[in-house]
């Protein structure tokens, strides 16, 4: 059995079923702007695999500036009614447009004032019949072989939220700033929030003078666990000696480790004296300059923190 025909042709039938529908869209215009203009909420609803669909158009409108979730017919029936208030706008999603755990329950939203946008395959169904606004999701043929399963349709249906999410996207100018902010723990959230100074490690960081010796300087930069060394003089900090820069001094002819730490140091490290940047544009500049350690300065170049490469892919900075 060839599965690679088969999924091809689920494919090919689903696009055609959206491309289809693109050139139909019935009422879009009017949905969006009562939906933008709700002053309470976005509830939708529905049952089985619509059902399933809703609950994750809710999820989708709620992480982009709609407020909204999702309310199962059968728990609205049974008390939930009342998280439905007069300001919100319920959208309703029944391909057959007759599921019967819904059309019980869409008198008791009519009884309250509350506009209803409903999705079924046709508008003569019970479930158009009762919509102020009507949205069909109707396909001619679904990718399962039994034409029963559905597939095309409930494609088409998650299709439409989303059209529906991004119009509203747009509507809002809603920003990656507006999105990260609802998504404060994803990597988006974290480019756009997490600061140098949020993630910089501050305590116990291996320091020594311009004089000391490099076997004393070694001991330090074990202890302090970093793979560096940061060298300070009056105070500021003029030199960093890295495990590679250890590594290859170890190659010079000259090598001592009675030396003074700074004969194989770094001079003049890259350094930043803002601790309120942000940590993706810390990691930029990390990358641009092929370094493993950042060093944080004051005005008066002191020492204050050191961000590791390795901690800013931990947080999953990007």
């Amino acid at each position: 059995m060839d599965y690679t025909k088969i999924a091809k042709e689920v494919l090919d039938i689903e696009a055609k079923e959206l491309l289809r529908a693109s050139k139909s869209l019935e009422n879009i215009e009017k949905i969006v702007e009562l939906i933008y203009n709700t002053k309470g909420k976005l509830i939708i609803t529905g049952v089985g695999k619509s059902g399933l669909v809703g609950s994750k158009m809710a999820a989708t409108f709620a992480s982009t500036g709609t407020s909204s979730f999702f309310l199962h017919p059968t728990e609205a029936m049974h008390g939930d009614l009342g998280m439905i208030g007069k300001d919100d706008t319920l959208l309703a999603i029944s391909y057959s447009g007759e599921s019967e755990e819904l059309i019980k329950m869409i008198p008791h939203i009519k009884r309250l004032g509350v506009p209803l946008i409903g999705l079924a395959k046709h508008k003569d169904t019970s479930l158009g019949r009762y919509s102020d606004l009507f949205l069909p999701i109707n396909v001619t043929k679904e990718a399962c072989p039994l034409n029963a399963a559905p597939t095309s349709s409930t494609t088409l249906t998650m299709a439409l939220g989303d059209a529906l999410a991004v119009a509203l996207m747009k509507r809002r100018e809603f920003k990656k700033e507006d999105f990260a902010s609802f998504h404060p723990g994803g990597s988006l959230g974290k480019r756009l929030f997490v600061k140098i100074e949020d993630i910089m490690r501050k305590e116990d960081l291996p320091k020594v003078s311009t004089k000391s010796l490099l076997k004393d300087a070694i001991v330090v930069m074990s202890e302090g666990r970093m793979g560096a060394l940061f060298i300070e003089e009056d105070e500021k900090l003029v030199a960093i000696l890295t495990d590679g820069d250890l590594r290859r001094s170890l190659m010079r002819e000259d090598f001592s480790i009675e030396d003074e730490v700074l004969v194989y140091a770094s001079k003049n490290p890259k350094t930043i004296n803002d601790s309120s940047i942000l940590a993706s544009d810390a990691l930029k500049m990390m990358e641009k300059n092929k370094i493993q350690h950042l060093a944080v300065v004051d005005k008066n170049k002191k020492l204050i923190g050191v961000v590791h490469m390795h901690d800013l892919i931990e947080m999953g900075i990007k």
